[in-house]
């Protein structure tokens, strides 16, 4: 089974920029989560486990390498766990393949991909503090003063929000309130809020 890798970072973003090719494959796994978190705790990346242990899955591919994360030992400790099972991973913009048509592993593609996760892990931290220094800013100038003291929000405006009914969904699952904050990428306190509202 050829499975397609496709990822953003929350859940109003869109995939459709990396679904172009995606009926050349038999399935596409689809994550709306951060980069930071590993690979195979995200809960796509634990459906590709699950073929990957069921010996289904012949090849993943990846539109970039920072789809697969930004966080570069968690990379390569995901490219060593596929390759350890002859699994290849195409990165389709870069036009890298980790194993070479023998099985074995390509020391030059493994080389590219070590520097560019490197560059996504930088890419990473970068906007992090690109939105801390413009929260900042925002906060010197008065624009930014966050939610006023003692302001209620309308309920169902709270919970129509995307990341609120993502998060209302893994409740239903059975996930615990930290998985679903790194997953969904809102704060613990908020998961209980909601915990609160629907459970």
């Amino acid at each position: 089974m050829k499975v397609y890798y496709v990822r953003v970072s929350t859940v109003d973003q869109k995939t459709d920029r990396q679904r172009i090719n995606e009926k050349e494959f038999d399935l596409v796994v689809e994550d709306k989560c951060s980069g930071s978190i590993p690979f195979f705790e995200r809960e796509g990346g634990k459906k590709i486990k699950q073929l990957l242990d069921k010996k289904i899955i012949t090849s993943l591919s990846v539109w970039t390498i920072d789809r697969l994360g930004r966080d570069l030992l968690d990379i390569l400790n995901s490219i060593q766990y596929l390759s350890e099972r002859g699994i290849r991973i195409h990165f389709i913009q870069q036009g890298l393949i980790s194993l070479d048509d023998e099985g074995k592993e390509n020391p030059i593609s493994k080389m590219i991909i070590s520097i560019l996760g490197i560059v996504a892990e930088m890419e990473r931290k970068q906007i992090k503090e690109r939105q801390k220094e413009g929260i900042e800013l925002a906060k010197l100038r008065g624009v930014y003063k966050g939610r006023v003291h003692g302001s209620k929000e309308d309920l169902r405006t709270f919970l129509s929000k995307p990341k609120i009914a993502k998060t209302i969904e893994y409740l239903k699952k059975g996930y615990k309130a930290s998985e679903i904050s790194r997953i969904v990428g809102i704060h613990v306190n908020t998961i209980t809020k909601v915990k609160k509202v629907v459970l």
